[in-house]
């Protein structure tokens, strides 16, 4: 039997779904394709769906070849096609719709941080795709993303996973490296999720470029300089976006311990919807709100 709903202020919003006929949500992915990247876009579109049911999703690969691995234009494609042929289903069942209006999908770039080159790129294909589709911003920075940093790290051994610091961990680092990619802006960017990580560590944070050839061991002599003993590299990415190798290198130039990736963490996932729904001006049911 299902449940009496509750009455007055404090009851239960209704679940928040998708909207009839929303646009779907596309997931471009930079780097090589692979069946590793794959499942981690995967997972990330599962928690999107999870957090908002009915929400149709895709993955569109920047590199993709539209065979093994569907490129984004492809993508996007099929997504307005789709949307066509619903429409002239409709009208032949003799049901009375409106034409379609507005993007047909909305695409969310799988970065944390500003990359003019890679951005460009995901542009160009949304414009030769010539789907209508609009282009969210990037993930970060966010809270949500030095949550994500600071698992990563303790997951590692490199960081206590209290925040109350009521454990020692031996090989938790006295300064953390924040390596990303894009750059100068994205570095910038980092140093703001940087401050988080910091605040939540209370251990130093620097930014550095991961692209940029003596970045890395710059700010680890930088760190060291300042007092800093036991180093560690947290990673400000995803992961697709990183060459392979190019953070293993990074590391052992500045002789750090390394922390994986942000990979399909939990709050990647929901960084991701919360950008789709920002941009169709989607805001979730918040509790004592009524329901009409």
């Amino acid at each position: 039997m299902p449940r009496p709903r509750q009455s007055g202020r404090h009851r239960r919003p209704e679940p928040l779904a998708a909207p009839e006929g929303a646009p779907a949500l596309v997931l471009a992915v930079p780097g090589e394709p692979s069946a590793a990247v794959r499942s981690l876009a995967e997972e990330l579109v599962s928690i999107a769906r999870s957090e908002l049911p009915g929400l149709e999703a895709g993955i569109g690969f920047l590199d993709g070849d539209d065979t093994e691995y569907a490129s984004l234009a492809g993508v996007l494609r099929e997504a307005a096609a789709l949307r066509v042929q619903r429409y002239e289903l409709a009208r032949a069942a003799g049901r009375e719709v409106a034409e379609p209006e507005g993007p047909a999908a909305v695409v969310v770039p799988l970065l944390v941080g500003p990359d003019a080159a890679l951005m460009g790129r995901i542009q160009q294909a949304v414009a030769d795709s010539g789907a209508p589709a609009e282009l969210t911003d990037v993930l970060g920075p966010h809270p949500l993303l030095a949550e994500a940093l600071h698992v990563r790290l303790s997951e590692a051994g490199l960081a206590r996973a209290d925040r109350a610091r009521l454990f020692t961990v031996a090989t938790a680092a006295d300064g953390i490296v924040l390596a990303t990619t894009g750059g100068a802006e994205a570095v910038q960017a980092a140093g703001i999720t940087g401050m988080l990580l910091a605040a939540r560590l209370a251990v130093p944070v620097i930014a550095a470029a991961l692209d940029q050839d003596g970045s890395v061991a710059a700010v680890a002599e930088q760190l060291r300089g300042s007092g800093s003993v036991q180093l560690a590299l947290a990673p400000y990415l995803v992961g697709p976006e990183a060459p392979a190798g190019l953070l293993e290198d990074a590391a052992k130039e500045a002789d750090c311990s390394v922390a994986e990736s942000l990979g399909a963490y939990p709050a990647v996932g929901k960084l991701v919807l919360s950008q789709y729904m920002t941009l169709l001006g989607i805001s979730p049911q918040q509790p004592g709100t009524p329901v009409r």
